[in-house]
């Protein structure tokens, strides 16, 4: 099988490269900055798992072919757009694509881009940065993937099998699941959640928790998030809600969204994919999200900021 990984910034650079050690046939399709930083320096991953440095093979945006099995797409869900139009000409009759973005509105997309029976759906679970060498930093030993056929209890692909099988040869947790399209809302109920209060507040969980009505907010967000996903036919077992909340109220946790790192660096932010896509859904089910509203209000004040000052 033949792999194509869309980026080789920290999440696809990551799985991808940890792929390759564990012999598969990746290739990692770049921009051409990157593309030339890979041929002079190589893949460096910099991990607690382990560190490496690998001579990938990279192909710059325009130059791919249909000659791929299985596509994993690693975009921010503003890049993606764009990103069907690079992966596009890799696209061919029976290749399989894997987002792993975050939320679900990148699905109508892709489905109204590529067919629906091409888009399968999948979860990472990682903290990983570039550094200013280009090189991937890998914060801590969490290093998770999960995919699937999003029809429940369809058969997975010979593709996704064979992802299934380098996955768990590379040590990397996850794996295939039965239902990918529940764990994709476990993991958007949980990052809702921690995204909007990490903003909207401008601090990380434990700074959060601090606050006299820290805990109480963050509560009441996950549980505006968990009555969403209970009306999209989604809520989470008690299980996944009991480990989303340990998450989220841990006392002293330094664990922060990934977008606030971006708003306070003034960077662009996911906020319609992922807050406000929940609060889209929230008003179809006719219910009352007063935390997402407020976070959702804020970060579209932030964007409006932004724009204004030409920043893109």
């Amino acid at each position: 099988m033949r792999f194509l990984v869309l980026g080789a910034g920290a999440v696809g650079g990551y799985f991808g490269g940890r792929m390759q050690q564990a012999g598969a046939d990746v290739s990692f399709l770049v921009r051409p900055a990157r593309y030339d930083r890979l041929k002079e320096t190589g893949l460096v991953i910099r991990s607690k798992k382990g560190d490496a440095t690998l001579k990938v093979a990279a192909v710059r945006t325009g130059e791919v072919r249909p000659d791929y099995d299985l596509v994993l797409l690693t975009c921010k869900a503003y890049d993606l757009d764009d990103a069907m139009e690079a992966i596009a000409p890799a696209v061919g009759a029976s290749t399989s694509i894997v987002p792993i973005l975050n939320g679900m509105r990148h699905l109508d997309s892709l489905q109204a881009r590529f067919g629906a029976a091409a888009v399968l759906g999948g979860v990472a679970r990682i903290s990983a940065t570039l550094g200013a060498g280009g090189e991937i930093v890998h914060h801590n030993p969490v290093a998770g993937l999960t995919a699937g056929e999003r029809a429940a209890g369809q058969a997975p692909r010979p593709a996704l099998v064979a992802l299934g099988d380098v996955l768990g040869r590379a040590g990397i947790e996850g794996g295939l699941v039965a239902n990918i399209v529940q764990d994709m809302w476990d993991k958007w109920i949980m990052l809702c959640s921690l995204a909007a209060m990490c903003c909207a507040m401008r601090g990380n969980v434990g700074e959060i928790l601090a606050s006299g009505e820290g805990e109480a907010l963050m509560r009441e967000t996950v549980a505006e998030c968990q009555r969403v996903a209970m009306a999209e036919g989604h809520g989470p077992s008690e299980a996944a809600l009991q480990g989303t909340l340990g998450m989220l109220t841990t006392r002293g946790s330094t664990f922060q969204a990934s977008m606030l790192g971006d708003l306070e660096r003034g960077g662009r932010i996911e906020a319609d994919h992922v807050v406000g896509d929940m609060l889209v859904r929230a008003r179809h089910a006719g219910l009352a999200t007063p935390n997402l509203r407020f976070a959702f209000a804020a970060l579209q004040a932030y964007e409006s900021r932004r724009s204004l000052r030409g920043q893109r």
